[in-house]
């Protein structure tokens, strides 16, 4: 008998690692996975502001149109994906409007005027949690917070960079303006590290009851921080008074590169998660640098790039921070058309000013009569391809990738790729 017992026991203890062993679909007896946790975090780019109507332009390039097939369902709408659930707090706090949105993920959960409702737009969560369930068997939770036009230097500042601190050029411009000094500080002191406080409680809030977002949540299995994506900066990369030697390479955005090295290590100890890996979204409006960039931003854009980058070479980081450079999924076709867009706008203004050399520079030309011009300067200007690849393609402006769904797709794919990569090692 004491031998039939230990045969059983030895069998029972051998079938369990056995199950163990097996993928996560393929364990017996009802056994689970971990629910796989990534977060999103960051400015308008990560809000996502690329209309569903310019998924078609994504099928257009034969590179790219199998991206799209992954982003429809077999109706052709956009797909439901039904293992990825999805957490977005958006909003403003201060004007009543902060509030989350829930459910399965699908098109719609970018930029939002009601967090509670399908905005019709996308940011990088769509792909990225295509991609991410292509990898894993099991449920995964994307926490997502984005805020329009939030700076890392105040709204998102980490507690590990201390107090923001008025440099003497800006204090001095404070009391050019006549500003009150002390209120400015308190002012300052009060914005610091708000969206960042709002970040970590909803992650925290969310993960205290999963089963709120996921209905199929099983306390038993758990769940997993298994990495975060930041894609953020305008707002810094603007900022010439924060940042005064900005056209400085080398010292321009130091302070960011800073700032983002204490915001790693801040959003893994709040979250208790110290290995956590991390993406970061490197600013790429623009695209590519090269001999052809516009030289007004040619040194800023560089440096800052740099900049934002600058915290995956720090030893501690090495395998467990990853850039990615999101000027490579910058679309070039549509960036001539803007340019071309651009020149017609300021031939529009030049009308209205009557500027020398234009058919107005008498002011003789009605509003009607400017109209017509203008629309005829376009006609030249802009063939009608480049008219129909513009509706189809761009749905925004230049400073949120154009709008362009193809570049948010392709960007929340990198993100997804990068994140699983360093999960791998």
């Amino acid at each position: 008998m004491k031998t039939r017992n230990h045969v059983t026991i030895m069998f029972a203890v051998a079938a369990v690692l056995a199950i163990g062993a097996l993928p996560p679909t393929a364990a017996q007896g009802g056994a689970t996975v971990p629910l796989k946790v990534y977060i999103l975090a960051g400015q308008s780019n990560m809000e996502g502001q690329a209309k569903v109507e310019t998924f078609d332009y994504i099928g257009d390039d034969p590179a790219t149109a199998p991206l799209l097939k992954e982003m429809r369902g077999p109706d052709g709408k956009p797909r439901v994906c039904e293992r990825v659930w999805i957490s977005y707090l958006t909003g403003s706090p201060d004007k009543g409007t902060l509030g989350e949105g829930t459910g399965k993920l699908t098109a719609g959960y970018g930029s939002r005027s009601n967090p509670t409702e399908d905005g019709g737009k996308i940011g990088p969560e769509f792909t990225f949690g295509i991609h991410a369930s292509k990898a894993y068997d099991g449920p995964i939770l994307i926490i997502k917070t984005a805020w329009g036009g939030k700076s890392l230097n105040t709204d998102f500042r980490p507690p590990s960079a201390g107090p923001y601190e008025f440099n003497d050029a800006q204090l001095e411009g404070l009391k050019k303006q006549g500003k009150d000094i002390e209120q400015a500080k308190a002012d300052k002191a009060k914005a610091t590290g708000r969206y960042y406080r709002l970040m970590i409680e909803h992650v925290k809030k969310v993960l205290a009851d999963p089963k709120r977002v996921v209905p199929d949540y099983d306390p038993k299995q758990g769940y997993e921080i298994a990495g975060f994506a930041w894609l953020q900066g305008w707002n810094d990369m603007v900022d010439g008074d924060t940042y005064p030697d900005r056209g400085k390479p080398g010292v321009g955005y130091a302070k960011y590169g800073q700032w983002m090295a204490d915001f790693i290590r801040d959003v893994r100890k709040d979250l208790g998660a110290p290995k956590m890996p991390f993406v970061i979204g490197v600013m790429g409006v623009g695209g590519p640098i090269d001999d052809n960039y516009n030289p007004r931003y040619k040194v800023t854009h560089e440096n800052f790039r740099i900049a934002m980058a600058a915290p995956t070479k720090l030893p501690e980081f090495k395998g467990n921070v990853a850039a990615v450079r999101t000027e490579l999924y910058w679309d070039k076709p549509l960036e001539a058309i803007e340019d071309k867009l651009g020149q017609v706008g300021n031939m529009g203004r030049q009308l209205k000013a009557k500027a020398k050399g234009t058919p107005n520079e008498d002011g003789k030309m009605t509003p009607k009569e400017q109209q017509e011009y203008l629309k005829e300067y376009r006609a030249k200007l802009i063939t009608p391809k480049e008219e129909a690849m513009w509706k189809s393609g761009a749905s925004n402006a230049g400073y949120h990738y154009l709008g362009c769904g193809k570049t948010m797709a392709l960007i929340g794919k990198a993100f997804a790729e990068a994140l699983l990569e360093m999960e791998k090692k």
